[in-house]
C-alpha cells in the first residue's frame, strides 16, 4: 500500500510539473484590462455602421403592412368576345366552329380612394366588352373604364360600392432605396390576395421603352399584372406591371411602375381626361449606335443631347447639341430613364432646374417644359408634323394648321416638306393632337385628298389614292 501511495504521489507531482511548465514556456497570456468607469463602452468592429434593429430577416416585420395592403388589392376580370376559329378543337369544346365565344383575362387592382376608383395596368383592361372587380371579401363589382395611358401602361377604372372601401394612398417612389425590403401584392395564378417579399433591385430600369420602372426581386407572375408593390410601411411606391422571362413565369425579378408616375397619370385622366406630358425638347442620343460607341458617348454617365427642338424650352434656356444633363432638381442624371423618369412626373408649364455640362463647365438653367411640339404621325403617310410658331404663323399667313417637318422616302417628290397642312379630306386641323386624330380615320385603300399653305399663304390641294 506504502509503495502504491508514493507512486501516486509522484505522479501528482509530475503533473503539476509538466502543467507549470506548459503554462510558462508555451501558452500566450492574455491579458483583460478592467476599467473601474460605470459607462459603458460600445465598439463597432468594422467601418460599417450597424443597424440599431441588427441585419436579420426577422428584425423586419412585414404583417402591419400586409394586412395594410389586402383588403385594397382587387382582382380585376376581363372579360370579351371573340369568334371560334373553325377548329376541331373549337367544335369538341364547344365554340360552335366560327360562333361566338367569351374569353376571359384577369389581373389586378389598387383601390385608390374611399369612393371606388381603381389603378391597375392598361393591358389588364384592354379591349374589355365588361370588366368585374372583386373585392378581398368576395364582393364583385361591374366596372366602367375612366381612362388609359398605353404608353405607362396606367389605366384608371371605377366601381359603384354601398360602403366606403379600404384603400391605399400614393407613396413618394423617389424615395425609395436599392435594397430597401418591399411587398408584392395582388392575385397571380388567381390565387387571391397573395403576399410577397423581396428588395428594390434596380431604380431606372426602361425595358426599351424610353420608361423608367422598379425593379424588385419580390415574386411576380402573370395576374399580380396592376397589383400592388409597397415598402414595409404599407405606402404604395409602384404598380406591378411586367416579369422579363422566357417561360411567361416569375425568374428572380419584376417590374413596377413607380407610384410618382401613377399618381401623376391618374391625377391627369382624372382632371384633364388625358395624360399630360411636359418634355424638355431634347433628343438624347442612343448609346448602342455605332456613333455613339466609336466616340465614346456610350461610357458618358448623364443624358448627351443630341439635338434641341426649335421652339421648346429647351431651346429657350439655350441648351445645345453635345450638352450632357447630370441633374434635374434634386435627381441625379446617370441615363435616360433617371430624366424621363423624372420629367413623367410633371407637366405642361412646370419648371425645372437642369444642370449640364458644356466642356467641362458645369452649368444650371430653369427650364420651362412645354407640350409635345412634334409627333410622327403613325398612318400610311408616316408625315412628321409640329405645331405652328408664331413666327410661322406670320409667314405662312395663318393661324391654324401644322407644319410638315419630315417626309418618308415614299413621299420625297410630292413637295410636302415645309408646307403647312390646314386640312385632310376638308376636315380642318389646328393642332398635332387634332391631326393624328384625323389621320387615325384614313384608309389606306381609299382616296385622301389634303389641303395645304406654302410660304406665301397660296392653297394647294392634293390628293392620294
Amino acid at each position: 500500500m506504502k509503495r502504491i501511495g508514493s507512486l501516486l504521489l509522484v505522479a501528482l507531482f509530475a503533473g503539476a510539473i509538466t502543467l507549470g511548465a506548459y503554462k510558462l514556456f508555451f501558452e500566450n497570456t492574455k491579458y483583460v484590462t478592467v476599467s473601474s468607469d460605470n459607462e459603458a463602452k460600445v465598439f463597432n468592429t468594422s467601418l460599417t455602421p450597424t443597424s440599431a434593429k441588427g441585419s436579420g430577416l426577422n428584425d423586419v416585420d412585414f404583417t402591419v403592412a400586409a394586412e395594410n395592403t389586402v383588403n385594397a388589392v382587387v382582382n380585376v376580370t376581363n372579360m370579351t368576345s371573340g369568334r371560334g376559329s373553325g377548329s376541331v378543337m373549337d367544335f369538341f369544346y364547344g365554340s360552335g366552329g366560327s360562333g361566338q365565344r367569351a374569353q376571359m383575362g384577369t389581373g389586378s387592382g389598387v383601390i385608390i380612394s374611399s369612393e371606388g376608383y381603381i389603378v391597375t395596368n392598361n393591358h389588364v383592361i384592354a379591349k374589355a366588352d365588361k370588366l368585374q372587380v372583386t373585392l378581398n371579401n368576395n364582393k364583385s363589382y361591374e366596372a366602367e373604364v375612366i381612362g388609359t395611358d398605353p404608353n405607362t401602361d396606367i389605366a384608371l377604372i371605377k366601381i359603384e360600392a354601398d360602403d366606403k372601401l379600404p384603400y391605399l394612398a400614393f407613396g413618394d417612389s423617389d424615395n425609395a432605396k436599392i435594397g430597401e425590403w418591399v411587398l408584392a401584392v395582388g392575385n397571380p395564378f388567381n390565387l387571391t390576395s397573395t403576399v410577397t417579399a423581396g428588395i428594390v433591385s434596380a431604380k431606372a430600369r426602361d425595358l426599351g421603352r424610353n420608361q423608367s420602372f422598379i425593379q424588385t426581386d419580390a415574386a411576380v407572375n402573370p395576374g399580380n399584372s396592376g397589383g400592388a408593390l409597397v415598402n414595409t410601411n404599407g405606402d404604395l411606391v409602384g404598380i406591378n406591371t411586367a416579369i422579363s422571362s422566357q417561360t411567361g413565369s416569375y425568374v428572380g425579378y419584376s417590374f413596377a411602375v413607380p407610384s410618382n408616375i401613377a399618381r401623376k397619370v391618374v391625377e391627369d385622366i382624372m382632371e384633364y381626361g388625358n395624360v399630360q406630358k411636359g418634355l424638355l425638347g431634347i433628343r438624347p442620343i442612343n448609346p448602342k449606335t455605332p456613333y455613339a460607341v466609336q466616340n465614346g458617348l456610350n461610357e458618358i454617365e448623364g443624358v448627351y443631347v443630341s439635338k434641341v427642338e426649335e421652339g421648346m424650352g429647351a431651346d429657350e434656356a439655350d441648351l445645345r447639341e453635345g450638352d450632357i444633363i447630370k441633374r434635374i432638381d434634386d435627381i441625379t442624371v446617370k441615363k435616360f430613364p433617371d430624366l424621363s423618369g423624372y420629367l413623367a412626373t410633371k407637366r405642361p408649364n412646370d419648371e425645372v432646374e437642369v444642370t449640364f455640362d458644356r466642356d467641362g463647365e458645369e452649368m444650371t438653367v430653369p427650364i420651362v417644359l412645354k407640350k409635345r411640339q412634334t409627333v410622327v404621325i403613325p398612318q400610311f403617310m408616316g408625315l412628321e408634323i409640329k405645331n405652328l410658331s408664331d413666327k410661322d404663323k406670320r409667314v405662312f399667313k395663318t393661324k391654324k394648321g401644322v407644319r410638315i417637318v419630315g417626309v418618308p422616302e415614299t413621299y420625297r417628290g410630292y413637295g410636302l416638306d415645309g408646307k403647312v397642312l390646314i386640312s385632310v379630306d376638308d376636315e380642318e386641323i389646328n393642332d398635332i393632337e387634332q391631326a393624328r386624330e384625323v389621320f387615325s380615320k384614313i384608309s389606306k385603300y381609299g382616296k385622301t385628298s389634303i389641303t395645304m399653305l406654302d410660304e406665301g399663304g397660296e392653297r394647294e390641294r392634293l390628293i392620294f389614292q
